[in-house]
């Protein structure tokens, strides 16, 4: 099952992991290029062998890949790529420790799960700062059971019990704003809030432009606003979250600019469908060369 039909299914659960030793390096926030970086996500590639889509993302100039689970993480380093952000697990697979058990349907709204959030995510941490990986990813939680302001406090209470170590160890934790039904990070402004309260360098959110653009449109206006508090960028095309293209009503040429311009440090991340038919290496070049500014 790939990420995007887990979520729907699966929706909220912050970072899980299973921790392995290893010597803990702070990760780099610095450009190669003075370009935005760019990773990818396995979805761009339709049904590709994951080792072939990782020498052709190598082979266009990406240099990140998001969500591979770590026993993949030795080829991702064959072909000269880091895993951009820890792997959040999906039915069927040897899920990490956080997934066992699980309503499917939770995130840092819900108090009950605190401990077990945290022992996962502080293994998460150290996971990612011994290979590299810049970012893990959590989720706000389902409405319904807490008010908005209520589920604020509770994520902010969270993501304070870890924050010290994502700041000594160098990874970001970037809450995910997502357009699926019943999700309470379903606008900028209430994760960039609970960003600004946790006041943390290694805080912030993943801005995922194909939601943003279902939920709120506004896209460049908004990341220039709150660009301090975005860590992570996911790209998809609107209508149908395909690839960059003429067929959809994002301008992604002037929103790769606007980033550019903002000198943003994070990374960018492929995270759409390949047109039916169509050539997914040639889509991602597409992609690749429209944020190779």
């Amino acid at each position: 099952m790939e990420r995007r039909s887990f979520i729907k299914s699966a929706i909220g659960v912050g970072a899980g992991v299973l921790a392995s030793a290893g010597t803990i390096r702070t990760i780099a926030a610095t450009k190669d290029t003075g370009r935005p970086k760019q990773s990818v996500c396995q979805m761009v590639f339709g049904k590709m062998d994951f080792e072939e889509t990782c020498k052709e993302a190598a082979r266009i100039g990406i240099k990140g890949y998001d969500f591979v689970q770590v026993k993949d993480w030795p080829i991702l380093k064959k072909y000269g790529l880091i895993p951009t952000v820890y792997p959040i697990g999906a039915a069927g697979d040897a899920r990490p420790a956080m997934f066992k058990g699980l309503h499917p349907n939770s995130g840092l709204n819900q108090k009950e799960m605190h401990d077990t959030f945290e022992q996962s995510t502080r293994a998460a941490l150290k996971e990612c700062a011994a290979n590299e990986c810049p970012n893990i990813i959590a989720f706000g939680g389902p409405t319904g059971k807490v008010s908005n302001e209520e589920g604020a406090d509770l994520n902010v209470a969270f993501l304070n019990r870890v924050k010290a170590q994502a700041e000594d160890l160098g990874v970001n934790i970037c809450l995910e704003l997502l357009s699926h039904p019943g999700q309470m990070f379903n606008g900028t402004s209430w994760g960039v809030e609970v960003a600004k309260r946790v006041n943390s360098p290694r805080v912030g959110i993943l801005y995922d432009i194909y939601h943003a653009q279902v939920l709120e449109g506004n896209i460049v206006q908004t990341i220039r606003d709150n660009i301090k508090w975005i860590k992570h960028i996911h790209t998809a095309g609107n209508p149908g979250r395909h690839q960059l293209d003429d067929k959809q009503e994002l301008n992604y040429r002037f929103i790769a600019q606007a980033i550019a311009d903002l000198n943003y440090e994070g990374w960018i991340g492929h995270e759409y469908e390949p047109w039916e038919k169509s050539d997914p290496i040639a889509g991602l070049k597409q992609a690749f060369d429209i944020f190779n500014v």
